[in-house]
């Protein structure tokens, strides 16, 4: 079920949106309109028309296409951003941080909506507002796991930083890599072999204040 057929199940007939699930009616139409068409292909006519609404509807909500669009974007990048940290405070077990965190990668790919694809394979990169929101998702991923490598092996932020955004893009690039190639391997499968990998890694990281590498 689509958010536009999820949005009229639960409303009476006869009767207006709030304007909250209005909005949240046009957001889900615009987003299927981008990730099927790009922003450059798509029109405000093809989401009204989505929505099931008039354009002047649609206007009073949204001045315009790229306000959608950074709607969307405000919306999607938080959604990463907040399964990151999630992922990172399920547990104190280093190695289970590190397949959460990768999981949260594939989850966030593997989403219905296909929101990843406004984020991180957008048609409009070269927009300052769409790059400023496109690298606050790529920069507060990577802070939040920075935090951690700070904290458990005693180096430095910048340090810590350079391995935390290796991690990141590792995670962002390969689950789009999987996702594109139909999952031709299970995900947790997928998963498994990616913490694998990363964990070899950060595990030659001694924890701080100890000898051994953590395990």
């Amino acid at each position: 079920m689509t958010a536009i057929e999820q949005t009229e199940a639960v409303r009476p007939r006869g009767t207006r949106l709030p304007r909250r699930a209005r909005r949240n009616q046009l957001l889900g139409a615009a987003q299927e309109v981008f990730v099927a068409q790009g922003y450059h292909a798509a029109a405000m006519d093809d989401i009204a028309e989505r929505a099931g609404v008039s354009k002047p509807v649609l206007y009073q909500h949204f001045p315009g296409k790229l306000d959608l669009y950074l709607a969307l974007l405000d919306q999607h990048c938080e959604s990463l951003i907040q399964a990151v940290r999630n992922a990172l405070a399920s547990t104190t077990d280093n190695k289970q941080r590190v397949r959460a965190t990768m999981d949260a990668y594939f989850a966030y790919v593997e989403d219905d909506g296909g929101a990843f694809r406004l984020v991180f394979e957008s048609d409009l990169t070269n927009e300052p507002a769409v790059r400023e929101r496109v690298d606050k998702v790529t920069n507060e991923c990577a802070e939040a796991i920075c935090d951690v490598i700070a904290e458990d092996t005693g180096l430095s932020r910048a340090e810590s930083m350079l391995l935390a955004s290796g991690m990141g893009g590792l995670a962002q690039v390969v689950a789009r890599s999987w996702l594109h190639s139909d999952r031709s391997v299970p995900r947790d499968q997928a998963v498994q072999l990616l913490t694998s990998l990363a964990w070899r890694g950060i595990a030659g990281f001694p924890l701080h204040g100890m000898d051994q590498p953590h395990h």
